[in-house]
């Protein structure tokens, strides 16, 4: 039997989405955003010179394609992103019509999302008044702090005291379809956290609002922290995806970041989560023990967490070579016969205006398969093709609409 390794670059997009004129950063259209190859521009033009330096380096991914999958996508070239390709390589395209993480992974998992999600207005207050009323009855209190859209790290350090003072939830929300509850771990209490955002998802999910998102912190004014107690209370797939259909051939599905959260555990054996350097220890640890017929999905978020958002375009480049130094081990433990599939669920430009994700076509580079003789270019395809490529690796029958790869 084999195994499957399909990983998540959260936001590397590689450009060149059909549609990107259609998505927007305020009233900028995402066409001409491409986050890879303008990382790489900014590297070897040297401004991106905070914590390394020079050319973008990615010996490991350049090997398995991804400068050319840059130029497949969008015509656009990856300066320093350059290597003889040993692996298979192709550019994704996307059909939901939202460049969220919740479209991304469905679609990569064969179930592209078959509504508009709801997306709260950029204003203060954001939220409809019988929502607010809501929440502050599940919380057992007369108000909320926040309302309105805001970046997690700089709400708590604006709201962190007086959310400790009153007892009220510091809820917000962002370009994507999401609502989000911050509250302190001890003064609030993190149980009580997550019984809220549970008792809530029900409600934001009848409005296709993706996601509830607790948003736990601890520490005191001036120096709060964000933990890694955070939950995603997604809204249910409406129709069963890869991990369902490998656990219905009798394979095990190990989700490693926030895919559980993603996914709300269905088809979900196991999960772990933490920081992106502690998940790639996972993710070696899975190709040492992980099954025979199983599927392991994994998601490394701070790219998109730390630097898309931020627009911090040396923080991405940082992240991007180590990943690429950790997967080459990861690469190496792989046994004979096992895929590992390495792609991504959206864009998040940092040279872009605003600060929300960009709509754009994503890589798709697949290691080992040596033994099927396979290698180069497999052209463009769609998100669910993923889905259908490794379910045809593990011998699994694809329910989705995608295309065998291999």
């Amino acid at each position: 039997m084999s195994r499957a390794f399909l990983v998540v670059m959260d936001s590397v997009g590689i450009g060149g989405a059909p549609d990107a004129d259609r998505f927007f950063n305020g009233s900028t259209p995402d066409s001409g955003a491409n986050t890879l190859a303008h990382i790489a521009e900014a590297c070897a033009a040297g401004r991106a010179e905070e914590g390394r330096s020079g050319p973008l380096h990615l010996p490991n991914l350049a090997a398995l394609g991804l400068g050319e999958a840059v130029t497949l996508a969008s015509g656009a070239a990856a300066p320093g992103v350059a290597a003889p390709v040993t692996g298979l390589y192709a550019a994704a395209s996307e059909v939901s019509p939202g460049k969220d993480t919740p479209s991304g992974h469905w679609e990569l998992a064969g179930v592209p999302v078959p509504w508009d999600w709801h997306y709260f207005p950029d204003t203060t207050p954001s939220f409809p008044d019988e929502l607010v009323q809501e929440v502050c009855k599940l919380a057992g209190v007369d108000g909320i702090l926040g309302n309105c859209h805001a970046s997690g790290t700089r709400i708590i350090a604006d709201l962190g005291e007086e959310h400790m003072r009153t007892g009220k939830p510091i809820c917000y929300t962002s370009a994507d379809s999401v609502f989000q509850i911050a509250a302190h771990e001890e003064s609030f209490g993190n149980q009580r956290l997550q019984e809220l955002c549970k008792a809530l998802a029900p409600v934001l999910h009848k409005m296709k609002v993706g996601r509830v998102i607790s948003r736990p912190f601890v520490g005191e004014p001036g120096n709060f922290t964000r933990t890694a107690n955070r939950r995603d209370y997604a809204v249910a797939l409406p129709s069963p995806g890869l991990c369902d259909w490998v656990q219905a051939a009798g394979g095990k599905v190990h989700g490693v970041g926030k895919i559980g959260d993603i996914f709300s555990m269905q088809g979900i054996d196991d999960v772990v989560k933490g920081p992106d350097a502690d998940l790639m220890d996972q993710l070696d640890r899975l190709v040492e023990e992980a099954e025979e017929g199983s599927l392991t999905f994994a998601n490394f978020v701070e790219f998109d967490s730390l630097y898309g958002h931020r627009r911090d375009i040396a923080g991405y480049a940082r992240a991007l070579e180590w990943f690429d130094a950790r997967i080459g081990q990861v690469i190496a433990g792989l046994r004979p016969g096992d895929m590992l599939l390495i792609t991504a669920d959206h864009g998040n430009d940092p040279s872009w205006t605003g600060s929300d994700h960009t709509r754009e076509r994503v890589p798709v580079l697949i290691a080992g398969l040596s033994d099927r003789g396979a290698g180069g270019n497999l052209g463009l395809c769609q998100f669910t093709d993923v889905a259908a490529t490794v379910a045809a690796h593990l011998d699994v029958p694809a329910l989705g609409p995608g295309r065998s790869l291999i």
